[in-house]
């Protein structure tokens, strides 16, 4: 399989496609609702993958009540998690194969995430990848956060590149439709969530792992 068109430049998501951070937000979640005496339903969970913490006080709140101090418990929330990613820290499967290969093509490649800049460098620095990508846009450097296209469109305009020139490539139904409103070629490598049809029909691929993904880029150059 080829892509489209050929691409000049990779936008990637971090959270759950580089990294397997996903399942750890997930555990620390359990454990923050635990010590706080809450139960939270996956349903809660699942609809906080990909979204920046200011959209996820108003999920959180729905479900616990007008009244949840959500900044208290995503403190919490934060504290599990380093605690637990001290310990499990991965990166998915194929992710050091892409980058090399990204590498050798002299393709350019930008990091568009929900995270904040400080995770984003604490993760890259503790994988080895500090340097290995020409931009970082992260919670802060838009108006509007995934769904809006607005994170892959702020980093493909600070790589020079036209939007329908870049592969984009996410792991969250929220991240597809975000990469997908850009007018960005679109991969879904599915981490906790499978896709749905609708999802399908944004994507060129829905890709087992990152690996699938540095075959296709090199297919289509």
């Amino acid at each position: 399989m080829r892509l489209p068109h050929r691409p000049s430049a990779v936008i990637f998501d971090m959270d759950g496609l580089l990294f397997d951070t996903e399942a750890l937000w997930q555990a620390a979640l359990l454990a923050a609702a635990t010590e706080a005496g809450r139960a939270v339903p996956d349903a809660v969970y699942a609809g906080s993958i990909g979204v920046r913490r200011s959209q996820c006080g108003p999920l959180f709140r729905s479900h616990f009540g007008a009244d949840f101090d959500f900044d208290d418990f995503h403190a919490s929330w934060r504290r599990h998690f380093w605690r637990i990613a001290e310990t499990r820290r991965a990166m998915k499967p194929g992710a050091a194969e892409l980058l090399d290969a990204l590498d050798r093509l002299g393709l350019a490649r930008a990091i568009a995430t929900s995270s904040s800049r400080t995770t984003v460098d604490r993760h890259l620095a503790a994988h080895g990848l500090t340097g290995r990508f020409d931009q970082i846009v992260a919670r802060g450097d838009t108006e509007n956060g995934k769904p809006a296209p607005d994170p892959f469109l702020k980093a493909a305009e600070r790589l020079g590149a036209a939007p329908r020139a870049c592969l984009a490539l996410e792991d969250s139904p929220i991240g597809v439709r975000s990469a997908a409103a850009a007018g960005m070629m679109t991969v879904m490598v599915p981490d906790l969530l499978e896709p749905t049809e609708d999802l399908r029909a944004l994507c060129v691929l829905v890709a087992s792992d990152l690996h699938q993904v540095r075959d296709l880029v090199l297919a289509s150059l």
